[in-house]
């Protein structure tokens, strides 16, 4: 069977499916194929931030995350129970003044909900073997020996991108050494429910994240993580990274993973009329929780310029979202890998940081840096 589209978008998660809403709200066809049989139940990400929340608003998806989610106007760094960095997002000028903590899984179904109602259809599963590029199209070939013509292609299919391998596009960078344990637990024991922290400690970093709930997710880079961390692993991350003057008791571990994270960026996330977003084109560590909203970003910004180009706008567009994009990724990951390194210092150098954070995160310009960096509003026009 042969069909054809405007777009062919490859892989329905969080980017995927911001590209085709945006797209379908502007009249577009869209069709998007993803090689799952059901859309994620669980995921890594765990935080929608601001200019996220600003970039999904004009699609009609914004006003519904927020109704699921809970809202952290705080974001903590701590070294156990000394506070070294307090950032504040409720006095920043947005709607949206918080981190909005919801499952990435709720946020893909609500996305996905949305396309629906603009009569969008993911087609599943069904796997991208092969394309080719003609004058004026793109020849998909999917692994039921369908074919699929579009004028333009989109790769938002993850770090592991068939679109961008089979385009030839690079993807340089490199692996952190260790792995990283991820658990949505219950807790008793004084976490504080609107509040993200980050743990430096001197056997690594610890994320904790309150979840819709009353649940928390918490990350932690470990030399080996368990597949499926339990009671007693999740326990021990916590006595020996987390607070020490109040314990928090874990009473259950609700679901976990194990995973490994890679710091790279795409040479380009342009082939003629193959474009790549999201983790296909960036991929850096969980540190400040960017990665999904980085690139729902990217898919909002590739969106408006395809759209452009379809309505017969000038080519070049879909050069300037690269000129746009790749920067904003290239100082994220910086952001990101400073964040996991500094995190586990030790002896002196342990010492200094936590001197030298405290008395820089006295200036409020600087806290407002990091509000701004954090909550991603500093990337506003790019």
């Amino acid at each position: 069977m042969h069909t054809a589209t405007d777009v062919l978008v490859v892989g329905a998660g969080p980017t995927g499916l911001t590209v085709a809403v945006g797209l379908a709200r502007a009249g577009h066809h869209v069709t998007i194929i993803d090689r799952q049989a059901e859309g994620d139940n669980t995921s890594r990400a765990a935080v929608v931030h601001a200019r996220t929340l600003e970039v999904l608003e004009p699609l009609g998806v914004s006003d519904a995350l927020v109704a699921q989610g809970i809202e952290a106007p705080r974001f903590t760094i701590r070294d156990r129970d000394r506070t070294l960095v307090p950032i504040r997002f409720d006095n920043l000028p947005t709607r949206y003044p918080y981190s909005l903590m919801i499952s990435q899984a709720v946020t893909e179904r609500t996305l996905l909900e949305r396309f629906g109602a603009l009569g969008g259809e993911v087609r599943r599963p069904a796997i991208l073997t092969g394309y080719r590029q003609e004058a004026d199209s793109v020849v998909a070939e999917l692994d039921d020996g369908d074919t699929i013509t579009a004028r333009y292609l989109v790769g938002a299919d993850g770090m592991h991108s068939t679109v961008r391998d089979i385009a030839g596009i690079g993807f340089p960078g490199d692996a952190y050494g260790e792995s990283f344990a991820l658990a949505d637990v219950v807790v008793s024991g004084g976490l504080p429910e609107d509040e993200v922290i980050l743990y430096f400690a001197p056997e690594g970093t610890l994320v904790s994240a309150p979840l819709p709930g009353g649940e928390f997710r918490f990350v932690a880079p470990v030399p080996e993580a368990p597949s499926t961390p339990d009671v007693a692993f999740v326990q021990e991350l916590l006595d020996r990274r987390g607070p020490r003057s109040h314990r928090v008791k874990v009473e259950r571990v609700l679901w976990g993973s194990r995973f490994r994270v890679h710091h790279r960026i795409a040479d380009t996330y342009r082939d003629g009329r193959v474009l790549i977003a999201g983790d296909a084109a960036h991929v850096h560590s969980p540190a400040g929780g960017q990665g999904m909203n980085i690139g729902i970003q990217d898919a909002a910004v590739l969106a408006e310029a395809l759209s452009t180009v379809l309505n017969g706008g000038p080519e070049k567009v879909l050069d300037e979202y690269v000129d746009r994009r790749r920067p904003v990724a290239a100082e994220v990951i910086t952001l990101a890998d400073r964040l996991t390194r500094m995190g586990v210092a030790t002896g002196l150098r342990r010492l200094v940081r936590n001197n030298v954070l405290r008395v820089v995160s006295l200036n409020p310009r600087f806290r407002r840096m990091l509000a701004d960096r954090l909550s991603g509003l500093v990337y506003r026009g790019r």
